[in-house]
């Protein structure tokens, strides 16, 4: 099927785009890499009446290292998260979970900022987002800025706290101090597709962030999982403790019963994993 009319504005600079945003409102849409996006217009199962194209938007491509975050600008290509050795030094959490994500040819075009902002509950990097405490930077008209704290920025599936005149223009991800150790764990019908459940873990000496995807509608915090990481516990009480109120969702893949023993086993999985990680950096 093709995709039904729209017109196409393909603008150079954030203020543009957050005028068109403001000027169009619920009928645009932000195109970054479009790997969820053409797929779910060219099916039909949205439209909308105006494409934003922000690929020729020099200000959102790249990364820095700025004040203890490493600040990812929105529309940079997974791949990057992927391949370079910086990423892999300062965020090796993102650098895991970035080979997840779909195949080659999507992380070749798929952004960082566009799987944010998707904001699909069983995609990875939200739940990174959310483990590692990062926070999102939204542009506005008029050159207003404002960040959201990961945990406060999904709302529900594909629903986040951006306003619709409001761009995501950067992800900005805490370098956790060393040593530190991380670990992402999943399971998928197939290698590439969207997880069943999913863990996201990172531990330091006297702090941890884990979060849940794929058993919600948005990443899940589990915050008594941490608090047992940091008290002692072992991988299997911290991993009890992590779906001990867990209630997911049932579709056509799994039951949320299977979902939920799933998740119990990625939790005690990924936190071995991350604390031998964490010995291992020591």
């Amino acid at each position: 099927m093709k995709p039904a009319p729209f017109e196409y504005h393909a603008p150079e600079a954030i203020d543009d785009v957050c005028a068109l945003l403001a000027e169009y409102g619920d009928e645009a849409k932000v195109l970054a890499g479009g790997q969820s996006l053409v797929p779910m217009l060219a099916l039909r199962l949205t439209r909308f009446e105006h494409l934003i194209d922000v690929n020729r938007v020099a200000d959102l491509a790249g990364f820095d290292r700025e004040n203890g975050s490493v600040v990812v600008r929105a529309a940079t290509r997974q791949r990057v998260m992927e391949r370079d050795p910086a990423i892999a030094q300062w965020v090796p959490l993102l650098a895991r979970a970035t080979p997840l994500i779909g195949h080659f040819q999507i992380r070749n075009r798929g952004t960082v900022g566009g799987s944010l902002a998707h904001a699909d509950p069983a995609s990875e990097y939200p739940a990174v987002a959310v483990a590692l405490g990062a926070e999102m930077e939204l542009a506005g008209p008029g050159g207003a800025r404002r960040r959201v704290a990961a945990e406060d920025f999904f709302l529900g599936t594909w629903t986040t706290a951006a306003d619709p005149e409001e761009l995501l223009v950067a992800a900005r991800f805490p370098v956790w101090p060393a040593p530190s150790g991380f670990a992402i764990e999943e399971v998928a019908r197939r290698h590439g597709d969207f997880a069943l459940a999913g863990v996201a873990c990172a531990i330091s000496a006297d702090r941890a962030g884990i979060a849940l995807f794929g058993v919600g509608s948005t990443p899940l915090r589990a915050g008594a999982a941490e608090e047992a990481v940091l008290a002692g516990a072992g991988a299997a009480e911290v991993a009890a403790a992590a779906v001990a109120d867990l209630d997911p969702p049932a579709d056509v893949h799994a039951s949320g019963a299977t979902r939920a023993r799933i998740a119990r086993h990625l939790v005690e999985r990924a936190v071995t994993r991350a604390q031998e990680d964490l010995r291992a950096a020591g």
